[in-house]
């Protein structure tokens, strides 16, 4: 399973079997960056002063760790489960640092179904030289009824200096 249709269908508890896998893939662009930073409030100078990264331990700006994250829950939210899930927990541990233009693909894998609809899913985040980036555990509740819906559209958002 992918993340590539224009319509959102959901694995509900029931369907998801151990060892199941699913994708999710997206590239950090410069925009993206900067609305992360506009969005969660973490203006740290190394994800958007090159000045000042260039001093630090990476060299170069770099991503915000928990957007790698961010994408492990669009990926439960759209792809497995999908619609309806509800995230309870999230372990994560960060390998290597993301950079622009990085294109990160997620890849979770059922590890065990638990009682009351909770299944417990392996997250593992690479990039596109297939370094692992981040590795995590995340518990959700899977959605017991099935639904198919197209994606909503988004607005389109510009970003002014």
């Amino acid at each position: 399973m992918s993340d590539t249709l224009d319509t959102l269908e959901n694995i509900t508890y029931d369907e998801l079997n151990e060892g199941d896998t699913a994708t999710f893939t997206r590239t950090l662009s410069e925009d993206e960056l900067v609305l992360f930073a506009a969005v969660s409030g973490d203006v740290n100078p190394v994800h958007l002063d090159s000045e000042f990264a260039a001093g630090s331990m990476f060299k170069e700006r770099i991503a915000h760790g928990m957007w790698s994250g961010s994408l492990i829950s669009a990926a439960l939210a759209t792809v497995m489960p999908g619609p309806g899930t509800i995230y309870l927990e999230q372990s994560l541990s960060f390998k290597r640092p993301v950079k622009l233009d990085d294109t990160l693909t997620v890849k979770l894998k059922v590890l065990r179904k638990e009682p009351k609809g909770r299944v417990v899913v392996e997250c593992n985040v690479r990039n596109q030289n297939d370094q692992q980036v981040v590795i995590g555990e995340a518990k959700v509740i899977a959605p017991t009824e099935k639904v198919s819906l197209h994606k909503p559209r988004l607005p389109k958002i510009t970003i002014e200096n």
